[in-house]
């Protein structure tokens, strides 16, 4: 589903014209990058969490020049569902 499917659902669903569906889709987004830009988790009850993990530093391969090359620790975004959402997933799934 795009972003442009899930704002077509919302407007359909609510009444409220696309555009506006469209800014508080996007505000949304921008609110939770720039809170995990600094470090911080985005905590969505009965959904999941938006977290900031860290990756190690680490060993890889340059397959082209054969060699070793060391991948520095860096953060990465994450989503983890909650455990209710991970149930109807796969129960929904399942049929």
């Amino acid at each position: 589903m795009t972003k442009a499917e899930i704002t077509n659902e919302i407007s359909r669903a609510t009444g409220i014209d696309k555009e506006n569906v469209l800014q508080v889709v996007e505000k949304f987004m921008e609110v939770v990058k720039d809170s995990l830009g600094k470090g911080e988790n985005v905590y969505l009850r009965g959904f999941g969490s938006f977290i900031v993990k860290e990756r190690a530093e680490k060993t890889g391969r340059n397959i082209s020049k054969n060699t070793a090359v060391i991948i520095p620790a860096h953060k990465i975004p994450s989503f983890k569902p909650c455990n209710t959402f991970k149930e109807m997933v796969a129960e929904r799934t399942s049929k």
